[in-house]
């Protein structure tokens, strides 16, 4: 999942930020309207968190031109105000959830996940291939009945291989899908995770290369 997060107070996005992306998401922080303009210009995100209440151009600014724009990106919209006209404003702008300071960590990322399932093309709720199985709600991968113990970019890459199907997923999708702006596009992060990833997975191998091409899953014949 990639969110970005649009908050002014500093401490508090780069917490959020850090968070998400200890819940396996792919994050992106602004601290502004104007940043988070650019950013979604360019990038498609499944959640933005948007603060309200942000100088210059404004959360409610922003919010009205992601639904003007049609990506497709879920809103979370966040303010200290959490009256229910605030709400009903909110949502009329074109947010798809509201969240009232202060809220608890736990919560957000509740709604964020919520959001993120909506934003995606329907998956069935298990993913599986072949003996592999993996739950994206509750966290859990298996194969052959063995619990795989995945980091969080483990078990996302996983994740977006399986919800792929037979599609090749490239290795700059995976790295715009799985990390977030932080990651030099000239890494090895995804080769690196792969190699992981599959000496978890065992024998026969499930995470087939093509050459040129990315990654899919599929036993390689």
């Amino acid at each position: 999942m990639r969110v970005l997060v649009v908050e002014d107070f500093e401490v508090l996005a780069r917490t959020i930020g850090t968070g998400l992306r200890r819940e396996g998401m792919a994050v992106d922080v602004v601290l502004n309207g104007d940043d988070a303009l650019a950013r979604l210009a360019g990038t498609r995100y499944d959640v933005v968190v948007l603060d309200r209440d942000l100088p210059g151009t404004s959360g409610d600014e922003v919010c009205r031109d992601i639904a003007a724009g049609g990506s497709g990106s879920r809103v979370l919209m966040l303010t200290a105000a959490g009256t229910v006209r605030d709400r009903v404003e909110g949502l009329s702008l074109g947010a798809d959830d509201y969240l009232a300071k202060p809220f608890d960590f736990t919560e957000l990322v509740a709604r964020v996940r919520a959001l993120g399932r909506r934003s995606a093309p329907a998956v069935p709720p298990i993913l599986r291939a072949e003996d592999l199985m993996l739950d994206p709600s509750r966290r859990t991968a298996f194969r052959g009945g063995r619990r795989l113990e995945l980091t969080p970019k483990e078990f996302a890459l996983l994740e977006c291989l399986l919800a792929a199907g037979d599609r090749v997923v490239s290795a700059e999708e995976l790295l715009e899908r799985v990390w977030d702006e932080a990651a030099d596009p000239f890494t090895t992060a995804v080769k690196t995770t792969v190699r992981r990833l599959r000496a978890k997975l065992g024998e026969p191998p499930v995470i087939e290369t093509i050459r040129e091409g990315g990654y899919r899953i599929g036993v390689p014949r």
